[in-house]
């Protein structure tokens, strides 16, 4: 499905949440191994912000992912655990060579999630279907989710330009 439609169903709106989930899963995962892969000789304070960005990332994309499942589990439905996307993410990336590759890699992934939900938010106001969950509840979760991750978006961006 294209986010370019409207969303018209909870059965559409359960797997699209469900995206928005393994999405975190993903974006958490990779924070913590990448936090995990930082050489620990490098201190500058440049350094210390990347640990500190990459910490919060995780952290933030965990938050968003319980939000996002209570979200699910009043529509009924169920998630794909974080072992499992954790699992596959062990397999399938290598830690990036060095902080700038964990950089880059960083902004990719809060630029995708911001793209996410900010298509989401604008196919589920598009929409005039009735959800089984509160519109506003809904909206005003993926808002403030969608936020952080402009915010997150600037935070990288300012510590790259730092390093430049």
């Amino acid at each position: 499905m294209s986010l370019g439609q409207r969303v018209s169903s909870d059965n559409q709106l359960t797997r699209l949440l469900q995206i928005g989930v393994v999405l975190e899963e993903l974006v958490e995962s990779r924070a913590a191994h990448h936090l995990e892969s930082l050489p620990p000789t490098e201190r500058t304070a440049v350094d210390e912000a990347v640990r500190e960005l990459l910490a919060e990332a995780a952290t933030e994309s965990a938050d968003h992912r319980e939000r996002l499942e209570a979200l699910i589990e009043d529509l009924e439905a169920e998630t794909v655990p974080y072992e499992e996307i954790n699992a596959l993410v062990d397999a399938q990336y290598g830690p990036p060579e060095d902080t700038d590759g964990v950089l880059y890699d960083q902004l990719a992934n809060e630029e995708t999630a911001y793209k996410f939900y900010d298509d989401l938010i604008e196919a589920i106001e598009a929409s005039d279907a009735e959800f089984a969950i509160d519109r506003d509840r809904l909206l005003e979760t993926l808002t403030e989710i969608r936020e952080d991750e402009r915010e997150g978006v600037e935070d990288v961006t300012e510590i790259m330009e730092q390093r430049a």
